[in-house]
């Protein structure tokens, strides 16, 4: 827990003036973020309304691991705490954390008709608003425009295309003295992000969500066995054996290094590739991530996302929810957005100027945000982080050379079946 006595010294000034008393000034906890970048934007936001109001805030940074700060969650909920008053919800959790956080819609005056409808209907269970859509993500590939242009490489649009480009361009950058150059990098470190990353390649070769619409578990497909294989073939190749230990941050190190042709990662990236001490400032490009083949293949980003949720054992929730509406304002949401490259979740902020000459790539790619291929949550509801611990262990084994993409999806269909038995 970080607490800021300058701010509150401020704040508290700040009441006084006004003629507020000490009963009415509440003290909100609000978990920005897990990265720096995240918690700075975040933070200067919660500081201003703190400033209009009279109110104070702390900040509680969550682990990095989505996993790890879910399991956090968990455990305060389940002690009622009140040791945090808003938290972010990542898009696959409303369904896990349904009991404990509180209804918005009292609060909201609406807001909610003015974000993509997808992310409200996400956010909405029994009818209740459990989390305001704050910022939107999407699997995205970035890739060095000036080396496709040295090498007279196009922007790839399949997979295959991706691993022979990468595999000219690696061999003709070590050639010229970059020793540990890599084709391609991104998230294989088992987790939530080997998830989303094995959702895209699975979606990509047309072999569906691992669970449909309707509950059926449906990942033992060929289509889902060749979008493994397929991964497991750049690892040793146009990927480093590193890979495998690599998250969401490191591979954007890699690549921000000059060190790696193409990256997966989320539209965060983009804003720290293109600051002023960054190697590849000026000499990065971002397409869809590339297809499979076959029937079904298409462009496959994972939904993400984080909405602000108000917990139900918070002592201030009205305060607390009014913090909420503030930061998912379309003026934050503008801001954050030209500064931080965090994709808006409000549909009229795509056509902003303001927001285009920031962040170029946001609105040719509008399409691309709207039809993610969201995680089966929603349909494995309190039984989703067993479903998604089953899929990265069996996206881990077979990039690592454990087992066979065959044996598998045989496996993990075992043992899905085993975590929903009568239901989900």
């Amino acid at each position: 827990m970080t607490t800021f006595p300058a701010l509150h010294r401020l704040l508290a000034a700040a009441a006084l003036v006004a003629g507020a008393t000490t009963a009415q000034a509440a003290t909100i906890t609000i978990a920005c973020g897990a990265s720096a970048p995240e918690i700075e934007h975040c933070w200067k936001h919660a500081e201003a309304w703190a400033r209009k109001t009279g109110h104070t805030v702390r900040n509680y940074t969550q682990p990095a691991s989505a996993t790890a700060a879910l399991a956090v969650y968990r455990q305060l909920f389940a002690a009622k705490s009140s040791d945090i008053d808003i938290i972010r919800v990542d898009v696959i959790w409303p369904g896990i954390l349904k009991d404990h956080l509180l209804d918005l819609k009292p609060y909201s005056l609406g807001q909610e008709a003015e974000h993509f409808p997808a992310l409200v209907a996400n956010s909405t269970i029994g009818g209740r608003l459990l989390g305001m859509p704050w910022y939107t993500d999407t699997g995205l590939l970035y890739y060095r425009a000036d080396l496709l242009a040295k090498y007279k490489r196009p922007a790839p649009t399949t997979w295959a295309e991706l691993a022979a480009t990468a595999a000219i361009v690696q061999a003709g950058e070590r050639a010229a003295g970059q020793k540990d150059f890599q084709g391609f990098v991104f998230q294989a470190k088992s987790g939530e992000s080997l998830t989303c990353n094995a959702v895209e390649w699975i979606a990509s070769f047309g072999g569906g969500r691992l669970v449909d619409e309707r509950g059926d578990i449906t990942i033992n497909n060929p289509q889902a066995v060749r979008a493994l294989a397929t991964a497991a073939q750049w690892v040793g190749s146009i990927s480093s054996v590193g890979v495998l230990n690599y998250a969401e941050e490191d591979a954007r190190g890699v690549f921000q290094n000059g060190q790696a042709l193409f990256m997966r990662n989320w539209p965060y990236a983009w804003s720290l590739l293109e600051s002023p001490d960054s190697v590849v400032r000026g000499k990065v490009g971002v397409s869809p991530l590339p297809k499979g083949d076959g029937p079904g293949a298409r462009h496959a980003g994972t939904l993400g996302g984080w909405q602000l949720a108000v917990s139900k054992y918070s002592k201030h929730p009205e305060v607390a929810a009014d913090l909420v509406m503030h930061m998912a304002s379309a003026a934050v949401q503008k801001d954050r957005a030209i500064r931080g490259s965090f994709n808006p979740t409000r549909p009229a902020l795509y056509k902003d100027p303001q927001v285009v000459a920031a962040n170029s790539f946001m609105a040719s790619l509008l399409g691309t945000f709207e039809d993610s291929v969201a995680r089966p949550s929603g349909e494995a509801g309190l039984k989703y982080p067993s479903v998604s611990l089953a899929l990265s262990n069996a996206a881990h084994d077979v990039l690592g050379r454990k087992a066979t993409p065959e044996a598998a999806v045989r496996k993990l269909e075992g043992q899905l079946k085993l975590v929903r038995r009568e239901r989900w």
